[in-house]
């Protein structure tokens, strides 16, 4: 479960847009291209994981799920065999990749480590049509930093139910009598079809589980911190591409992990980045530029220990809309100035009766080179027409517009 809701919802058209390891960070069905879509097609698939549903049971809120989206012109519609085959290759491929990434966890827990280093590959009897090359792999035993298993750690195809075991002594001694001790010539070779070594369908060949790492964006956060805002506001808009699923998911973890403890312990996470357009704004209107491109928060604000001061308690974040903080600021509706304040106001883009906003003072630095965001809300359409409209509101003019009023 912890691997599944780690994964950011991801719009594609084919099912190999996406390279077989960036599935370990993003939930994609093939030709779901909405976020209302994906987030349905994503809760149905995670009530399958977490509560043992059966397949039939996933096909019944798939049929509503389309039905309720107008979703069409998707791979298999139109007929029975075609929807039945849709839908087992999304139930099956989710559970058992999410199953897969909990065994690789689990097996490459130190304390199981040291007492079992060693791995085995099992086949499954339960297969209507065995592969042969995993059928000989059955009762191979490596060791668990055999570069074998980071392409060969099944599920390795569509269907494939094979696992993998921490082995005993008795089952090493096994396999070194049968000459399965060693990877089998050519393992590691790639078809030029699939991409991958033989027995593996393309795009599965990689370790469920084994890249949901983040190294890339921990180095990105530990250089903005050193450079100077309009040069780390120009790095970050350059690698925005790749890093933004990094950060949201680094953010859901740190927000789990905030929220799972008892106290604030005055925790810091950078959770977005100024843009150059704001920053200019900023500068042109002789207002404060904060000395970092970086915008923080604190553990206290999410635990509540402070709570927003806008329209009272009951306008605090919920936790999905904590989750989605990184977006907005990414991609914010509208950006206002607080007149009074001096504190940028970033709402969200959605349409409705109340939209999420943070603000933040650029100008206030506590310890690191980040503007830190002060309180987080919900606010309606009638409050921010009237801050506007009142002039306590003032929108920040970026990108040819002006935030929050469309172009004349």
């Amino acid at each position: 479960m912890a691997y599944f809701r780690q994964k950011l919802n991801l719009p594609t058209e084919r099912w190999d847009d996406l390279a077989g390891a960036a599935h370990d960070r993003a939930f994609v069905v093939a030709g779901a291209q909405t976020a209302d879509l994906l987030a349905d097609l994503r809760g149905a698939v995670g009530r399958a994981i977490q509560d043992g549903k059966s397949l039939d049971a996933f096909r019944k809120e798939f049929d509503a799920i389309v039905a309720k989206n107008g979703w069409t012109g998707w791979t298999g519609e139109g007929s029975q065999a075609g929807v039945a085959w849709r839908t087992r290759v999304i139930y099956q491929t989710n559970m058992a990749t999410s199953y897969a990434a909990g065994r690789w966890a689990q097996l490459n827990d130190p304390e199981l480590a040291s007492l079992r280093p060693y791995w085995r590959y099992v086949h499954s009897d339960l297969v209507s049509h065995p592969r042969p090359q995993h059928q000989a792999w059955n009762g191979l035993v490596l060791h668990k930093d055999d570069p074998f298993w980071r392409s060969h750690f099944p599920p390795n195809g569509w269907g494939c139910k094979c696992t993998v075991k921490a082995a005993s002594r008795a089952e090493i001694a096994a396999a070194q009598a049968k000459g399965l001790d060693s990877a089998p010539a050519g393992w590691d070779e790639i078809g030029d079809s699939t991409g991958a070594p033989p027995g593996i369908d393309k795009g599965w060949g990689h370790a469920p589980g084994a890249n949901a790492t983040r190294p890339l964006l921990e180095m990105v956060d530990a250089k903005l911190f050193k450079l100077d805002a309009l040069i780390g506001a120009a790095m970050w808009e350059a690698m925005a591409p790749t890093l933004a699923m990094e950060r949201q998911l680094a953010w859901w973890d740190t927000l789990e992990a905030w929220l799972a403890d008892e106290y604030p312990r005055g925790r810091t996470a950078v959770v977005g980045t100024l843009k150059l357009d704001t920053l200019s704004w900023l500068a042109d209107k002789g207002l404060p530029v904060p000395a970092g491109a970086e915008i923080a928060i604190r553990d206290a604000l999410v635990r509540g220990a402070k709570q927003a001061r806008h329209e009272a308690a009951q306008n605090a974040l919920t936790h999905d809309e904590w989750r989605a903080v990184p977006a907005l600021l990414e991609s914010p509706g509208a950006i206002y100035l607080d007149g009074k304040s001096g504190k940028l106001i970033y709402v969200a883009e959605e349409i409705g009766p109340s939209k999420l906003a943070v603000e933040y003072d650029p100008a206030r630095i506590k310890g690191i080179a980040a503007a830190v965001v002060e309180s987080a809300f919900r606010v309606s359409d009638e409050a921010i027409a009237g801050a506007v409209k009142g002039g306590e509101w003032v929108p920040v003019e970026v990108s040819g517009r002006r935030a929050g009023v469309e172009p004349a």
